[in-house]
């Protein structure tokens, strides 16, 4: 627990950790008192965590069950990813803005990181580096409200994607990165928009077309 982390902070963080890198995979059910007994904490945290996830999409109630981690569909997963495209593009733009050194050696030290993971060809960590190149760019647009709205998207698209044979190919991900990374280099705001909407309008013509 970090200094000065409430409680009820610490069990969504760490719900949502697990939900996120798939060690509570799609069908779990999030057992309010089970959770309660592992963490050593009450149930009251645990129910307003599970509520918190279900308001961001990653918590579904069911009948007799209570809440479960949610299967994403694929009319889903496209949906998502055409609300992804407009966002991801604006905050690309506004992060080209603010584009300064500490930008550029963090999204850098991601896309390196990224090469090492493709050349091992290791698909988990894949999406955890891709969602940390996207995360960077939001961080660097300062926007509050588009970032928390992407946050919630992607954290559905790593449920989904992690259960899906839809990659969009590790290499060509990576490809895009770099293509974004020059544009917000480039200090050009339509340059910046532009490659981050072709990067995830491939994606989602990706997804439209498998079925």
């Amino acid at each position: 627990m970090e200094p000065g982390e409430r409680v009820g902070e610490r069990v969504y963080r760490t719900l949502r950790r697990r939900i996120l890198t798939g060690e509570f995979p799609p069908g779990t059910r999030l057992s309010v008192p089970a959770i309660a007994r592992e963490l050593g904490v009450s149930r009251s945290p645990v129910r307003d965590a599970v509520l918190q996830l279900g308001n961001e999409g990653l918590a579904q109630e069911t009948f007799n069950r209570g809440a479960i981690v949610p299967q994403i569909d694929h009319d889903q997963l496209v949906s998502l990813y055409e609300a992804r495209e407009a966002l991801e593009g604006m905050t690309a733009r506004l992060a080209t803005v603010n584009f300064g050194p500490g930008v550029r050696r963090r999204l850098l030290g991601i896309l390196d990181e990224h090469d090492e993971v493709v050349a091992a060809g290791d698909f988990t960590r894949h999406i955890d580096v891709d969602a940390a190149f996207h995360r960077e760019i939001r961080t660097a647009a300062c926007s509050p409200v588009v970032a928390r709205m992407l946050e919630e998207i992607q954290g559905q698209v790593m449920i989904a994607m992690r259960s899906t044979s839809v990659s969009g190919g590790m290499a060509h991900a990576v490809e895009d990165h770099r293509k974004i990374f020059e544009a917000l280099a480039s200090g050009d705001p339509d340059a910046g928009e532009a490659a981050a909407r072709q990067h995830i309008s491939r994606l989602t013509s990706l997804l439209r077309t498998h079925v």
